[in-house]
């Protein structure tokens, strides 16, 4: 095992960290600390192409337009693709964010921050052995979501879901109370498909430690959500028009550069040399599976899970994609001097701690 450790992560030093041809490797991101840094006023710095296609929405739907018209009209003007249908983002946080305006986004933003950093403070104290680690998860936790109070992206539907899918998991406690989880990850879902595999995930655990209660209620949310997204298709469908071109393949097979790009490109790790930002990827899982608990057991499957995912779908230019998953991956970096000294006892025959 510490043999393939060492290989994974030779690998991953040397894995090229991209973002599509024609974009620069931070692109989206970090286009506000370019920006910043060059000194150039805020209105005169350029808006990345898909948040700008949000903003239009966001004010067209404010003065009253329809949703699925307005988004249709904006794909085409942008030349984005309308089929398949999931090329359109679910309305849900397009009302949120017309609804709420830029001050009640920077007050929901900070909430949902604070909410993290309770529910991981509460959840690092109850798990067994975790009150070691409070601080110094809890600070990683704050590393890996502080993105999430940046107003640039407050129109990102990853950044939310992402930051609601860490709330989820920070507020659940498997067999005792898993409501607030439940209702965190309904409205991520709700904002971003992409949050559908956490729900599985949460669900299957659930019916292996025979609680059914639970995994019920886990498959009811799954079976609601593929009823919304069997509506909002239809509605998107409505829309299309012969001459809408069908969208590029989002099953591209990018390999381990998919995982370390997604992920890198979607957090603090940007700022780092791809030669040490790919290795702490590895190792934040690493970390998490290190960690003999409920909690450390479930993300080390999440986060491997997604991995995974993105390493067979998502082209370099949906990198984005992996603020789903950053918010929550730091903190395992907490547990890596304990994994690696399993693997170290394991390899001479000692027997995990």
């Amino acid at each position: 095992m510490l043999a393939l450790l060492l290989v994974l992560m030779v690998r991953a030093a040397m894995v090229p960290i991209t973002a599509g041809k024609e974009e620069k490797p931070t692109a989206g991101f970090t286009e506000s600390l370019s920006g910043a840094v060059s000194g150039k006023p805020a209105a005169e710095r350029k808006r990345d192409d898909d948040l700008q296609l949000y903003d239009n929405v966001i004010e067209r739907i404010g003065r009253g337009e329809n949703y699925y018209k307005v988004a249709a009209d904006e794909h085409r003007k942008a030349d984005y693709p309308l089929r398949p249908g999931v090329a359109v983002r679910l309305p849900t946080l397009a009302y949120l964010d017309m609804i709420l305006g830029l001050p009640g986004q920077m007050a929901a933003a900070l909430a949902l921050m604070l909410a993290v950093l309770w529910a991981w403070w509460k959840r690092f104290g109850d798990e067994p052995g975790g009150q070691r680690y409070q601080r110094i998860g809890t600070a990683l936790i704050f590393l890996g979501a502080s993105l999430g109070l940046n107003r640039n992206y407050f129109v990102l539907h990853e950044l939310w879901a992402g930051m609601l899918m860490v709330l989820a998991l920070g507020l659940h406690r498997p067999g005792r109370r898993w409501g607030g989880a439940l209702a965190a990850a309904a409205l991520a879902l709700a904002i971003r498909e992409h949050v559908l595999p956490f729900v599985l995930l949460m669900g299957a655990l659930a019916f292996l430690r025979r609680d059914w209660k639970e995994g019920a209620a886990w498959s009811a949310l799954v079976v609601v959500f593929f009823g919304a997204l069997a509506v909002h298709m239809h509605f998107v469908a409505q829309q299309v028009l012969p001459s809408d071109v069908m969208g590029p393949d989002w099953l591209v097979f990018r390999g381990l550069s998919g995982w370390l790009s997604n992920v890198v490109l979607s957090s603090n790790l940007r700022f780092l040399p791809h030669y040490l930002a790919g290795p702490l990827v590895i190792l934040m899982v690493l970390g998490w599976a290190g960690w003999k608990s409920g909690a450390g057991t479930t993300a080390a499957l999440l986060y491997a899970g997604y991995g995974v995912a993105f390493m067979i779908a998502g082209r370099d230019n949906n990198f984005y994609w992996g603020a789903v998953i950053a918010p929550g991956m730091f903190a395992g970096l907490a547990f890596v001097p304990r994994a690696l000294a399993s693997l170290w006892r394991a390899a001479l025959g000692a027997g995990p701690a």
